[in-house]
């Protein structure tokens, strides 16, 4: 380990920011390196999001120097950039916990500490919770408080956040809104709006020249609050002609300063205590880069996103031996749509910001017309299929599980209604390991279930989800979900040929005469471990049934087993709460069959972070789990 490393002369004497602002400003480059410095040490060898906390750094620092925080509200849009923020907020020495099952926790979180304000796990909300702390501190009087809302360029391109704006434009507050713009979400920012932060300059001392103007001209008193919204109007027109570019934040009334370098802390302290007590909206628009002061996270910063372990000296990153191992399920996804978009002209790919997390990316490399990612916008992902669809695409729309629960209403109403032939296929389904309670993908079966027209479906392995990929691009399947969890799948051989799978019919995987259970997606491997256990071990003989369908339901397999069996284990990835064991139990109830069921799978609670195996324990859905309910 390199000393420089593990040598901290000021960020040892700081455990709060009442420390932190003891210091003079000179010294705040000095605690930027050190703090730099420790994450780069900490995520070495403690995986993490590491390019976009390094990032954010210097504003980290000058944003707890300049504003009195905890009071003052720090509200973070993804949790991604907020590393340097637990240091500097009392979690200092127990930050090597972070992510681990038990530890810190992957995101702020008010739960945690009251330096956290918010739950930031999804892009594009900050704008929006931001408004309403401000507006709520004017209703209770508290008119020294201030409220900042940090969101990086990628998040700009989220709905969500336009809304926020707009209504911030006509809402009085005070508030301070902070664009980290640094070319970057996970992957690459894309759009219109990225392209436009790239283009836009107005000038700071500008900014700060009309601030002094205006308060001299209140002193005055030739100046109120009525003509001042007037004059702003006035001001930016003419700036927008002579600049020949419209300001689209000024465009709003609301200030705007910047673009300013997001590294040099100094001019930025400063420029943040110039500001923070203005009247109005405003914002301050940062240029970074992602993965600073770490050349070989600037750059590739895509990988350096959360590259896992890695020599901090070096830079060369741990990779696990993957030899001989079965293959991620996004990249069976991946590497099938190829193989599918080459025999049918129709089919395209969309995705919202996650190309390479999802691997939607090696249809772009291979077919580059045919493959869309849209940028942070789940809503609009969704819309988009049902409108490619509705003109005779094949949109496949890959989206986390988690994610979709923003394009609730878009699934209704943009592609349910009409049943249009969109495949939602959606990764990181069920519990998905650090990311914790925002990431987790267990409500879909539940939420999606309810909805008319759709097929819902889920693959046990890999052959499962290329089959099931090729029979929802057939004519006439409507829309099509199809779930699938994060990482490996089950088999080393996975390549297999493509067949039509029968709608709503499961498979009999065994048969047996004490109890049967029920499974859908991948956590039937686990119940067919615990199954053969159990048969080995108490000479108990058990069928079991892998439902394939939520929705169309296999009905005459249910029948089946509703005759045949007093004992039911129903086993999912999801909550048991209007999940899968809710239909058979729904099934069971309306045809009088009156077996007596149980379900193993999400309890009814926010299920916190740890490995994906410790979850699974923790909930009873690993193979001892279902072992133990079997046995009982």
């Amino acid at each position: 380990m390199n000393k420089e490393l593990s040598t901290y002369n000021l960020l040892n004497s700081i455990s709060y920011p009442e420390d932190l602002r003891q210091l003079n400003v000179e010294q705040l480059p000095e605690v930027c390196n050190e703090l730099r410095q420790d994450i780069i040490k900490e995520l070495s060898c403690n995986p993490g999001h590491f390019g976009a906390s390094l990032g954010t750094v210097e504003l980290t620092v000058a944003l707890h120097y300049v504003f009195n925080t905890p009071y003052d509200r720090i509200v973070w849009d993804v949790g991604h950039q907020a590393y340097g923020h637990k240091i500097l907020t009392g979690r200092r020495e127990i930050f090597s916990t972070n992510r681990k099952f038990k530890g810190i926790r992957p995101f702020p979180s008010p739960e945690e500490s009251e330096y956290d304000t918010f739950t930031c796990g999804h892009a594009s909300n900050s704008i929006s919770v931001a408004l309403g702390m401000a507006v709520a501190a004017a209703q209770k009087g508290e008119t020294d408080r201030h409220v900042i809302a940090i969101i990086g360029d990628g998040s700009m391109s989220g709905g969500l956040a336009f809304e926020g704006l707009n209504n911030a434009s006509s809402t009085p507050n005070n508030m301070l809104i902070i664009l980290n713009d640094n070319d970057m979400s996970i992957d690459r920012s894309v759009g219109g709006m990225q392209q436009y932060l790239l283009n836009l300059t107005t000038s700071n001392r500008y900014n700060i020249l009309r601030f002094k103007a205006s308060r001299l001209l209140f002193k005055m008193g030739l100046l109120n609050e009525d003509r001042r919204k007037a004059l702003i109007r006035f001001a930016n027109s003419l700036k927008s002609i002579a600049a020949q570019q419209q300001n689209i934040f000024e465009g709003m009334n609301i200030r705007y300063f910047g673009p300013i370098d997001g590294h040099d802390v100094k001019n930025l302290a400063r420029i943040l205590k110039g500001i923070k007590d203005m009247k109005g909206p405003k914002i301050l628009h940062l240029h970074t880069t992602k993965g600073k002061g770490f050349e070989p996270a600037e750059k590739n910063a895509a990988i350096w996103h959360a590259p896992g372990k890695f020599d901090p000296c070096t830079g060369e990153r741990y990779t696990p031996d993957t030899h001989d191992q079965p293959p991620l399920y996004q990249d069976v996804f991946g590497k099938t749509l190829v193989e599918l978009a080459q025999k049918n002209p129709r089919i395209v790919g969309v995705t919202p910001a996650m190309p390479t997390g999802c691997s939607m990316n090696i249809l772009m490399k291979e077919m580059p017309d045919r493959a869309f990612d849209v940028g942070i916008a789940e809503g609009h992902a969704a819309t988009f299929s049902g409108g490619m669809a509705k003109e005779g695409m094949q949109p496949f729309c890959n989206i986390y599980s988690s994610f979709l629960q923003r394009a609730y209403d878009n699934v209704i109403h943009d592609i349910a209604i009409l049943g249009l032939p969109v495949v939602l296929c959606l990764d990181r389904a069920g519990l998905v390991g650090e990311d914790g309670p925002t990431h987790h993908g267990v409500f879909d079966l539940a939420y999606l279930r309810p909805i008319p027209n759709l097929t819902i479906s889920s693959p046990m392995d890999e052959h499962e989800l290329r089959r099931l990929m090729y029979t929802a691009q057939l004519p006439d399947k409507g829309p099509f979900v199809i779930r699938y969890p994060r990482g490996r799948g089950q088999l080393r051989e996975w390549i297999c040929p493509f067949e039509e799978v029968p709608v709503g019919k499961g498979r009999k995987l065994k048969d047996g005469k004490d109890m049967a259970v029920v499974s859908i997606g991948p956590i039937g491997n686990a119940a067919s471990k615990a199954i053969e256990r159990a048969e080995a071990e108490k000479g108990m003989s058990i069928a079991h049934y892998d439902l394939r369908f939520l929705k169309p339901i296999d009905e005459d397999m249910l029948t089946e087993i509703g005759k045949t069996y007093s004992r039911i284990i129903t086993v999912e990835d999801g909550v048991i709460k209007g999940g899968m064991g809710s239909a058979v139990l729904e099934f069971m109830a309306d045809h009088g069959y009156t077996p007596q069921i149980t379900r193993i799978g999400v309890p009814d609670k926010f299920i916190e972070h740890g490995t994906i195996p410790e979850l699974h324990h923790l909930c009873g859905m690993d193979e001892d789990g279902i072992l133990k309910v079997i046995m009982t």
